[in-house]
């Protein structure tokens, strides 16, 4: 489990001794990923036991929460009469051979909306790699930068969760967006939208889905928040603004993002094998109840390179979707994903279709 809270509460002489040994150490060897001290840090702690949570205790770089003060971040809200409260949206599950079978894939840019969707998801993904504190080393080949998967360092468990963190941040907003504003196009035209801002809004819960999930293992400290609440606040009105002037070329967008997905999973569960990541491969370490109940994981398959097998096959979905979504005609063409097909033919599986299905091919 990461911890990432900054305790800020006025405190009594004892409580601010306490702190004070924490802090101490810290304020003199932690720095920002500018170079500035901070006073953050980052700790590992899988869901078992406090002994063995003491045990896996290390530096850390996104709180000043003790070890010792760890909690539930968003406890299960439970009152007289409600024992629990399920997902809205069930998800439908995968067999294993499907998740195995996702990779990690690229659609060249064709038109002159693509190119700038693809140049601009390069920028995004700089500016991640830059506040995340990415280094050259630990980059991949940039000539093929969603589909090579080699670097010369591993990245660490907590520099993939700050990772994490921060692209399901993001990740949930351009769904609840496009839903949004189809939503009140349709009730302006006073016409049915056709299956899209079911399938978006979809999109968004479930994206949202992964980011609690790991919150249940990383508590986002002072500084994680202000960059997330930025972060939100500037793609969540570009978005807006992108979706009014061009949806075509928003849902690319949104396709090339969930390409890098895609590829920054794929890169987690190569490093899981290669033994990079031991915290992770620990048979001590436990997924969080709130990912075992969505995900319908089965007994024995409950490990975070499992765990990551799903959310990159959800991304994969995603990645299919947008693609494809972005080669239909934006006013009148129907989700084909959630459209009944005519003789014994089954609505496309774009798990498997990185580039996305042409509009003839679904249509």
């Amino acid at each position: 489990m990461l911890s990432t809270r900054a305790h800020t509460r006025l405190c009594s002489p004892k409580q601010a001794a306490q702190l004070s040994r924490v802090l101490t150490p810290l304020l003199s060897t932690s720095t920002s990923t500018l170079g500035q001290p901070v006073g953050l840090r980052l700790a590992f702690i899988p869901a078992v036991s406090q002994s063995h949570n003491q045990s896996h205790g290390s530096k850390r770089t996104f709180s000043t929460t003790p070890a010792t003060r760890m909690r539930d971040f968003f406890p299960a809200k439970e009152t007289e009469n409600i024992r629990e409260t399920p997902p809205a949206w069930p998800h439908h599950g995968y067999t294993e051979a499907e998740m195995l079978a996702v990779v990690p894939a690229h659609r060249k840019p064709a038109t002159w909306g693509d190119y700038f969707a693809w140049k601009f998801m390069r920028f995004c993904r700089w500016g991640m790699d830059f506040c995340t504190g990415m280094r050259s080393e630990q980059k991949v080949d940039k000539s093929n930068p969603t589909t090579a998967v080699h670097s010369i360092k591993p990245l660490t468990e907590s520099q993939w969760m700050i990772r994490f963190l921060f692209l399901e941040s993001i990740a949930g907003v351009p769904g609840m967006v496009a839903g949004m504003l189809r939503h009140l196009h349709s009730l302006r035209r006073l016409k049915r939208d056709n299956g899209w801002i079911e399938t978006l809004l979809e999109e968004s819960y479930n994206e949202r889905m992964h980011l609690l999930t790991f919150m249940k293992m990383c508590e986002p400290g002072w500084f994680m928040k202000l960059m997330i609440l930025g972060a939100q606040g500037v793609y969540f009105n570009g978005m807006v603004l992108s979706y009014l002037i061009s949806p075509k070329i928003t849902h690319r967008f949104v396709g090339y993002l969930e390409e890098e997905a895609v590829h920054t999973y794929t890169m987690a569960i190569k490093q899981i094998d290669e033994g990079h990541l031991p915290k992770w491969s620990s048979p001590d370490f436990v997924v969080p109840d709130i990912a075992v109940k969505y995900w319908h994981m089965p007994e024995g398959k409950r490990t975070m390179r499992d765990l990551i097998m799903y959310i990159r096959a959800d991304e994969a979905c995603h990645r299919g979707v947008n693609h494809t979504l972005s080669n239909l005609d934006q006013k009148e063409d129907p989700n084909p994903f959630v459209s009944d097909y005519k003789g014994d033919r089954a609505p496309p599986r774009p798990a498997l279709k990185g580039e996305g299905f042409e509009r003839a091919e679904v249509l």
